[in-house]
């Protein structure tokens, strides 16, 4: 039998288990969030495929996503990162996951729980679209996704602009836009 999916996860075998068992499933964890957002943030520009392929590199050298360590990152380490061919070596992107390591932080200092601050954008749980998803209608921002940005701009993060803030929401499973014909498709709420 065949397993029908959103048409990006393609045949590639991480980026379909990656559809299956991660893309639109819930995250409330605050430190894998932050990771799905400097991810996001390293995609800029490139395929999810290309930063999938690299995440396990990336996890090893920016210390397993840990926000206290890589705020901490000078310039040695940065040249490092920048040698290192197993990720996207963009100096602005290295730069601007420390910044937004050290942003993490003061947030965290603010407002306490980082995925509990996120999911105050859609109210606390996932949002279904109105309307049944196909991949010519998938919107690249909406207006939760322009508040996140905003919010998170103000609070000195790069890298996030509301298209950005809405493929994380994507991923992190703020918004569930699997497709009609995907196995994973829950259908519009009702309005």
């Amino acid at each position: 039998m065949t397993v029908l999916r959103c048409p990006w996860a393609g045949e590639d075998d991480l980026m379909v288990a990656y559809h299956d068992d991660e893309w639109g499933v819930p995250q409330h964890d605050s430190r894998r969030l932050f990771e799905l957002l400097l991810l996001e943030g390293f995609q800029a520009g490139l395929s999810w495929r290309t930063i999938l392929h690299k995440r396990a590199r990336y996890r090893e050298v920016l210390d397993g996503f840990d926000p206290q360590r890589i705020a901490g990152y000078g310039e040695a380490k940065l040249a490092d990162l920048m040698a290192d061919p197993g990720i996207v070596r963009n100096r602005l992107k290295i730069a601007g996951a420390v910044r937004n390591a050290q942003a993490y932080l003061r947030l965290t200092e603010q407002e306490g729980d980082f995925a509990a601050w996120i999911w105050g954008f859609v109210d606390g749980r996932p949002h279904l679209p109105s309307q049944p998803r196909t991949m010519a209608n998938l919107p690249a921002s909406t207006p939760a996704s322009d508040g996140l940005s905003r919010a998170l701009r103000k609070r000195g993060f790069t890298f996030v602009g509301s298209t950005i803030c809405y493929a994380f929401m994507q991923a992190a499973g703020l918004v569930d836009d699997h497709v009609v014909g995907c196995y994973r498709y829950r259908g519009p709420v009702a309005g």
